[in-house]
């Protein structure tokens, strides 16, 4: 032989070991389940019942996004629920359901839930695993039966096989399905933020002098409620709105208890840059419009909360400087990679 030939099949050789290091490098991660960020608490979730699994949640990624959950088959959890809005309605002050009727509610971001321990904003579902069944079943959003539901889903072509694969049976019950969308709900976690590589000192990562200064501002006023890492306590509470003409009672319409009236739960400030109008009404369109109600605009009620009536005045005193270094750091708070993260999309 040669020496073009030898020369031809070593290159040809190179070539095959070239495409395969890329395949091996470019090949997708195994599938890990759910993992607790370094810089977070410990779960709320009881996922001993309800262990992620990667057919489990794909079944449940299928089902968030199927249009077969409304009763005129056009509406999904995530028409509501949009990830590249951190899983908001983002610019819709409230939602929007079947045959375009209006809620009272801005969507809630589906983010972190894991750690939650009631849902809703008036915290009326108290389990995960039950959560999907209030928007599904509710008039003003998909208007559906459980029942009706379950049967659409086993007349599919689809989902049975889907079913089976997931829970070794290809009977659809109540407790599979939405125990899949736990499992997709669950996994759905944002924690990678400019914050949160500081907390975990990755990659070189530091707050600017404005950031670290609104991050002690935060902790100062705002840090009670929105607590780290989370930024939520999870609490109710009345923050001062002025009451709306839909007359939202918030907590009390749950519990029944007058302390209650006009306490909705207190919400993360993870990716605010995304999940605008804010409020549980949407009413406030922007980050400086939320300042300014907690600087000017609270109002005072029986049961306003007492962090908001400190020494006789209403609100949150703060500067044109400290607003600033407010928004700067929550601006660190912002997830992009979450918004894009193809384990969630569609």
């Amino acid at each position: 032989m040669n020496r073009k030939y030898w020369l031809f099949i070593l290159f040809f050789l190179a070539g095959i070991y070239a495409c395969q290091k890329e395949v091996t490098e470019t090949a997708p991660a195994p599938f890990a389940g759910f993992q607790k960020p370094a810089n977070f608490p410990e779960p709320a979730y009881h996922f001993n019942t309800n262990t992620v699994t990667k057919d489990g949640f794909e079944l449940g990624r299928k089902l968030f996004y199927e249009t077969m959950l409304s009763v005129n088959n056009t509406i999904s959890c995530g028409s509501c629920h949009i990830q590249t809005s951190a899983f908001t309605h983002h610019g819709h002050t409230v939602s929007h359901g079947v045959f375009d009727r209006l809620g009272t509610r801005n969507s809630p971001p589906i983010m972190n839930l894991a750690w939650n321990t009631s849902f809703m904003w008036d915290g009326g579902i108290a389990d995960l695993d039950l959560q999907s069944v209030a928007p599904i079943t509710n008039h003003l959003e998909m208007d559906e039966t459980m029942p009706n539901v379950l049967n659409k889903l086993r007349n599919s072509a689809l989902y049975p096989a889907l079913f089976q694969k997931a829970y070794g049976s290809a009977e659809i019950t109540t407790t599979a399905f939405l125990k899949s969308l736990s499992q997709f709900m669950a996994m759905c976690v944002s924690s990678n933020s400019k914050y949160d590589s500081v907390m975990r000192n990755e990659g070189n990562k530091a707050f600017t002098a404005d950031e670290l200064a609104g991050r002690e501002l935060v902790k100062q006023k705002c840090g009670n409620c929105h607590r780290e890492p989370l930024f939520t306590d999870n609490s109710f509470r009345n923050n001062g709105l002025a009451i709306s003409m839909v007359n939202d009672e918030g907590r009390y319409l749950v519990t029944q208890n007058n302390a209650d009236k006009y306490r909705f739960k207190v919400p993360s400030l993870r990716n605010l840059a995304y999940t605008a109008p804010f409020m549980h009404d949407g009413r406030l369109l922007t980050l400086d419009a939320v300042l300014d109600h907690y600087t000017m605009q609270v109002q005072s009620t029986p049961n306003l909360d007492p962090l908001l009536q400190q020494n006789g005045t209403l609100g949150i005193p703060l500067t044109a400087g400290e607003r600033t270094k407010i928004i700067a750091f929550l601006n660190t708070l912002n997830d992009r990679s979450f918004l894009f993260d193809k384990r969630f999309s569609e």
